[in-house]
This record gives C-alpha cells, sequence and structure tokens, in this order.
C-alpha cells in the first residue's frame, strides 16, 4: 500500500510541471489575438498543432511511422466542407461529419496497415493515401482541383457567428486545446504506458499477454480522428476544402513538424507547427524558394537538435516537456 502511494505521488510530482505549462500555453494563446498575432495565422498554425499532436501519438508514442496521414486531414476536410455547404450542415454538425469519416477511414485503413512493421506499414499507409487522392480528384463532389470554395462558416450552436474572425479564433483554440487535453490523457492513461511498452519491445509486451495489434489499431484510428478533427476544423476556418490537404507532401510536412518539435516530446509537435507555419508566413515573399530555406532550417535542426527543439530544450531542463 505505501509503495502504491509513492509510486502515485511521484506520478503527480511528475504530471505537475507539465500541467503547469500547459495552462502557460493556454492563457498565452489566449491573449495571442490582442497582443499583435494575426487571428488567421494562429488558427492555421493551431490546425497543424493538433494535427501534428495527433500525429506525434502515433509514431512518437506508438512507434508507427505513417506516410499518409494527409488522408485524414484531406478528407475529414472536404466532408465537412461539402455538408456545411451542400447540406447546409451547422458548423458543429459539419466539423463532426468530418471527424466521423476521418474516423471510419482510420478504421478500415489501420486493420489494413498493422498487419505490417517498419517501412512496410508506412508504404502501405503511403499507397492508401494516394488512392483517397486519386479518389479526392476524380469524385465530383470534390470539384477537382478547384475544391470546394466559399465554405459558409455559419452560426455555432445558433449562438456564435463565425464570421467573426476573433469568435472564430476562440472556437478554433477551444478545439485544440480539448485534443490536445485528450492526447495528454491518453498518453498518462494505462493504454498510452502500454502503446509506450509495445513501442519499445512489441515481442515482450506480448509475451505479458498484450494485445498489440489491437492497441496499435486504438492509436491509429485515434489518430486518425484527431487529424479528421483538425481537417475538418481547417475547412471551416479557411472556407476552402482542397488536393493540398489530401497530397502526399501534407504527410511530408507533418513528419517534419513533428521531428523538428520533438518526436514523442507533449508539446513538440505545437512548437514544431508554429515554427514551420511561421516560416512559410514570414518567409513569403521568397516565393518558391521557401520550401528550400525550410528544408535547410530542418537539416540544421536535426544536426544539431537531434530530438528536436522541446526534446533538447526537456533533456537540459530535465523535466518531461
Amino acid at each position: 500500500m505505501a509503495v502504491e502511494q509513492s509510486a502515485a505521488t511521484a506520478a503527480t510530482a511528475a504530471a505537475r510541471p507539465i500541467l503547469v505549462m500547459t495552462a502557460v500555453m493556454a492563457a498565452a494563446l489566449v491573449v495571442a489575438p490582442h497582443v499583435g498575432f494575426y487571428p488567421v495565422f494562429l488558427m492555421k498554425a493551431l490546425c497543424f498543432a493538433l494535427f501534428a499532436c495527433a500525429f506525434n501519438l502515433l509514431l512518437g508514442y506508438g512507434g508507427l511511422l505513417s506516410f499518409g496521414h494527409a488522408m485524414f486531414l484531406g478528407t475529414a476536410g472536404y466532408v465537412s466542407a461539402h455538408t456545411a455547404k451542400v447540406w447546409g450542415f451547422p458548423p458543429e454538425l459539419a466539423i463532426l461529419a468530418g471527424t466521423a469519416a476521418s474516423a471510419l477511414l482510420g478504421v478500415v485503413s489501420g486493420a489494413l496497415a498493422i498487419r505490417r512493421q517498419g517501412i512496410y506499414f508506412a508504404m502501405i499507409t503511403l499507397a492508401l493515401a494516394q488512392m483517397i487522392y486519386f479518389f479526392c480528384l476524380q469524385a465530383p463532389f470534390t470539384h477537382g482541383e478547384d475544391g470546394i470554395q466559399a465554405v459558409p462558416r455559419g452560426m455555432l450552436f445558433g449562438v456564435l457567428d463565425l464570421a467573426n474572425t476573433l469568435t472564430m479564433y476562440y472556437v478554433v483554440l477551444a478545439i485544440f486545446l480539448g485534443g490536445f487535453l485528450l492526447i495528454l490523457r491518453v498518453i498518462h492513461s494505462p493504454f498510452g504506458i502500454v502503446l509506450k511498452a509495445i513501442r519499445e519491445n512489441e515481442a515482450r509486451a506480448i509475451s505479458l499477454g498484450y494485445d498489440a495489434e489491437r492497441y496499435k489499431l486504438l492509436a491509429f484510428v485515434l489518430s486518425a480522428t484527431l487529424s479528421g478533427l483538425a481537417g475538418a476544423t481547417k475547412a471551416i476556418v479557411f472556407q476552402l476544402a482542397s488536393l493540398t490537404d489530401v497530397y502526399w507532401t501534407m504527410s511530408g510536412e507533418v513528419v517534419l513538424i513533428t521531428l523538428l518539435g520533438g518526436m514523442g516530446t507533449i508539446f513538440g509537435p505545437v512548437v514544431g507547427a508554429f515554427t514551420i507555419i511561421g516560416l512559410e508566413n514570414y518567409l513569403a515573399g521568397f516565393g518558391q524558394w521557401v520550401t528550400v530555406i525550410t528544408g535547410t532550417i530542418f537539416v540544421v535542426c536535426v544536426l544539431a537538435f537531434r530530438r528536436g527543439i522541446v526534446g533538447e530544450l526537456a533533456r537540459f531542463l530535465k523535466m518531461p516537456l
């Protein structure tokens, strides 16, 4: 009994800095639009931060590298945009529909992909993502290369007018914080502990009686669902669903964001998202050279900070981040 109480106390003490940092992050994001940060830039960064956090749950804590996560972001965006514009769904139902579509896609694609490991798993996810891309290119309701444009933001719950940029921002912030806290809870739950054990030594976890495939499938579906939530929200924010969000380069970008911020860290994907989106925003004047500059910065960071920005900071401070 004393040992259990000691372990519980130690776990609480370890979680305290993370909760404090989460509160600080939330407070900073609440005041950000009022201290000179452009709300549209912040909303884009938050959508990608949620996308990266969802991807990090699969890669950083499950050890599963997916090269096709854009299919969840893009599918949810198309479904959300279509249901809002054509079917007249209010924004909350449109976002829910897009998220549900990605969850369903995650179940189907995950059931196929987790049968293999390593590079074979990555290649299967890439192949499935390319199938979804060509479907979105040819399907009538997606309007091909034009995408679904002029998506109405509508009234959230019939009360909040999302046409107001500041209102839209705080809705996006609430969605991001909800997804972030859910991931935080999953990571520190018994499920998250088993998932990390499977990542470290799958054979040993199986020998202890855990169904590794079931845990990996659940992690895959949860990651797909939260990626879909990011994509559905993004479509409403920017009133657009396009092929960009479902193309393979988007899958590469989320890998870049996660590795730059710090794979397997809690705040790494958020830092990585704001860094990459910030670079793309403030270096937009360089045109096509933005990709080269971003790639160069990524190479330098990988060589100098092998654990990512937050990973190296956590090692220096000797505390979980």
